[in-house]
């Protein structure tokens, strides 16, 4: 089995029937301890009952299936390790989800945060995920899932400021007590179903604007959104923040089936519901793009059924009609997809949005949601337009749906020469699988702290 050194929301398969987690830190630098474990979750998302829950106080789930084996240390390195047997995982168990904790300090205070999965009978290293935190206090570093009768490996790197208490509550566990100062381990929370805070809660859902006008079925699924969108907020410490959101959808000719099967449709109205608890105005900007560019009528929430039956659309590109000439029976507002195209050109989109903010000022900051399948080949272009967008108070978070080539996207993390950090990525699989909470989670995991760094840096 070869290692694969990921970027994070990339994933990995899983062949070996036990794999070791490890997850390793340097020890110098006076850092805090760092404490290890695993949530084991249904299709749901949920934790069964306080035993799906395996850390150093409750070091083995009944079913032997995940241990925590413990830490050790060599040459200035401190490991910890939990166990994970996936062939005697029970059946109601869908993902593990692989965690750890910072005990006295912050994540950005420990050095060389990195997890390893390996394989367990040759202890063969799997993958590898290096990690960089800054105020979390509570962490995932990744997760095993259950994909068509395979396991698989996601490279998660999602940070919790509201410490183990935010992780926990997550994934439907309840910290009845504040974690003591002391460095002795902390009782096991109680795993009992979190409540909802009250709809009128500080922090809680915003009333927006079109809202009372949509079908009850769709106005119910957005109000329980928009306290999802809420709680990810309040994780991360960004309950009060509002922002203008803009989305952009990639029309390009590989996204043809993700549009006939509904999955873009139903990503719009999950979209809605962030831009519906950031901005109260009921609107959201929206660009779909392809071998050009093309902005769309502002999405009002009100007007949501009808404005996903309009817009959300592909290219219609055939062999007589390739031509600019528009196409007879468009509607009023709708975009001929055949001046889009079938190509990716991201660039074009991104500066058309830098176009947009810039002429178009707001008092808060833009978050731009920037979905993509992949086949990205315009790098140099993309990294151009991104860097010159590091002045600039947007914060762009790019979504992957399913391949693998995402290019210079993957990379942003990563690369040197920014003052601010402006760039979040991810990728699923399968869009549809990932529940409402957890994709808030990860759509707003970096906005918050970059928001944080921008008003440092002077660009807010």
């Amino acid at each position: 089995m070869t290692a694969r050194v990921m970027s994070k929301g990339a994933n990995v398969p899983v062949d070996a029937a036990v794999v070791r987690v490890e997850l390793s830190w340097s020890e110098r630098g006076g850092g805090p301890d760092v404490d290890a474990s695993a949530l084991l979750l249904t299709e749901a998302g949920r934790v069964r009952d306080d035993g799906d829950f395996v850390f150093y106080n409750q070091p083995r789930h009944a079913s032997g299936a995940v241990t925590h084996v413990g830490k050790r240390a060599a040459g200035g390195v401190m490991t910890d390790t939990v166990e994970v047997n996936l062939g005697a995982l029970e059946s109601g168990v869908a993902r593990v989800v692989l965690c750890a904790s910072a005990d006295g300090g912050t994540f950005g205070q420990v050095a060389g945060l990195t997890l390893r999965l390996l394989d367990a009978a040759g202890q063969g290293e799997v993958a590898r995920f290096e990690m960089t935190a800054g105020t979390e206090t509570a962490f995932i570093g990744g997760e095993l899932y259950r994909r068509e009768g395979r396991w698989k490996f996601r490279a998660v790197g999602q940070g919790y400021a509201s410490g183990l208490a935010g992780l926990a509550t997550d994934f439907g566990i309840t910290v009845d007590d504040e974690p003591t100062p002391a460095a002795t381990p902390s009782p096991a929370p109680a795993a009992t179903p979190a409540p909802a805070p009250p709809s009128g809660a500080a922090s809680g859902p915003r009333l927006t604007k079109g809202e009372e006008r949509l079908p009850v079925d769709m106005r119910k699924r957005l109000s329980l959104r928009k306290e999802q969108v809420a709680v990810s907020l309040r994780k991360h410490g960004a309950a009060d923040v509002t922002a203008r959101v803009i989305l952009v959808l990639d029309a390009s000719g590989s996204m043809a089936f993700l549009y006939s099967g509904g999955v873009v449709a139903d990503v719009v109205e999950r979209m809605a519901a962030v831009a519906a608890q950031l901005d109260d105005d009921g609107e959201m900007q929206a660009w779909t793009f392809a071998s050009n560019a093309a902005r769309l009528p502002d999405l009002r929430l009100g007007e949501l059924p009808e404005w996903l039956r309009l817009h959300v659309r592909v290219g219609e590109i055939g062999l007589f009609r390739r031509g600019k000439k528009a196409r007879k029976g468009l509607e009023e507002g709708q975009v001929d997809m055949r001046s889009v195209g079938i190509q990716n050109e991201e660039q074009k989109a991104i500066a058309e949005v830098r176009r947009y903010v810039r002429e178009n000022p707001a008092p808060v900051p833009t978050l731009v949601l920037f979905f993509s399948d992949g086949g990205v080949y315009r790098d140099a272009a993309i990294e151009k337009e991104l860097r010159e967008a590091v002045e600039e108070p947007i914060f762009w978070q790019f979504v992957g749906l399913g391949r693998s080539n995402y290019g210079v996207l993957e990379r942003f993390d990563t690369l040197p020469g920014r003052r601010v950090d402006n760039v979040g990525f991810f990728a699923v699989d399968d869009i549809r699988t990932v529940p409402d909470q957890e994709l808030y989670d990860r759509l707003l995991s970096e906005f918050p702290s970059w928001i944080t760094a921008a008003g440092r840096a002077g660009i807010l």
